[in-house]
């Protein structure tokens, strides 16, 4: 089946006559009419009655036109986005942003790189760090922004964007958010279950943090993004570690750690050696040129 003869029977079912068709087409008649019958018989069976006057659509007809018109339109969309990619109207770009990363701080620089590109076409995927690293590697990411991914890949280029800190967030009924500190000390969270984070940048940091002040956290309940973790504080299902940047809400509160000195730095990653696009490029400097300081966090270390 070729889009052309797609093209005829589409021009057909319209007019319902072939030398209007033919007209619409810009074709001979005849043209059209060895199109229509080549058809025909690919399908296995007639799609129009000749009827003089009362010409009309079989069965057949009628069962096929919604889905040749489907796949006439799905051709034209994929030629009209592949002329624009070549003319650098539309500039794909795919980012893979880890759990734990609030999209709200890419507002700005999204906002600037729109500004620049109006044609982008950005594709954000989001994952664990093992998956934001598969990303990178396999090419189905060019940048990826993310806490500290460790030694993982040697062949990672990092850009810290700002530094972090770690904090407590309970329900705003929890006995600790009814104090009138602002703060908590760890043996306060003695007898607390705690929210973990599954495939959190910062677990690994915390964890040796935590131990070397003789504090082992009792888990509760396992999560593996910011927005989980948040819906199971408002149940007051616990109480959990985040990082300064995530996601509020009016039920919960935050408490600063007393005894505990512990934050992460937010970095843009990219493939060592690899070409970046246009594109990548200049959200690449967006990042590294923007102000976080609003968000309340500090100059990478």
């Amino acid at each position: 089946m070729e889009m052309q003869q797609v093209r005829y029977f589409l021009a057909l079912s319209n007019t319902l006559n072939f030398t209007r068709a033919a007209e619409e087409c810009n074709v001979t008649q005849p043209a059209l009419t060895r199109a229509i019958k080549t058809l025909e018989e690919e399908l296995g069976g007639e799609l129009l009655r000749r009827e003089r006057q009362h010409s009309h659509l079989t069965e057949l007809g009628r069962r096929m036109l919604p889905l040749l018109q489907q796949c006439y339109d799905a051709a034209t969309s994929a030629k009209s986005l592949a002329k624009a990619v070549q003319s650098s109207d539309v500039a794909p770009l795919n980012v893979t942003i880890s759990n734990s990363v609030n999209i709200a701080l890419l507002v700005s620089p999204f906002t600037e790189l729109f500004r620049a590109y109006p044609g982008v076409h950005l594709k954000i995927n989001r994952g664990s760090p093992a998956a934001v690293i598969d990303a990178l590697k396999s090419g189905d990411a060019e940048l990826a922004i993310a806490g500290p991914l460790g030694q993982a890949w040697d062949r990672l280029d990092v850009w810290p964007l700002f530094q972090e800190e770690i904090e407590l967030a309970v329900n705003s009924d929890h006995p600790l958010a009814r104090r009138n500190e602002a703060d908590v000390s760890l043996a306060q969270l003695a007898a607390e279950p705690v929210l973990s984070r599954i495939d959190w940048e910062t677990s690994e940091e915390l964890s040796r943090c935590l131990s070397a002040k003789g504090y082992s956290p009792r888990t509760a309940h396992e999560v593996e993004t910011d927005q989980d973790l948040l819906a199971l504080l408002e149940a007051n299902a616990g109480v959990g570690f985040v990082s300064l940047t995530a996601p509020r809400s009016s039920n919960t509160r935050r408490l600063k750690l007393r005894d505990l000195d512990v934050s992460r730095i937010v970095s843009v990653y990219a493939v060592a050696g690899r070409q970046r696009s246009p594109v990548a490029t200049t959200l690449l400097n967006l990042l590294r040129s923007a102000d976080w300081s609003t968000f309340g966090v500090s100059e990478p270390a």
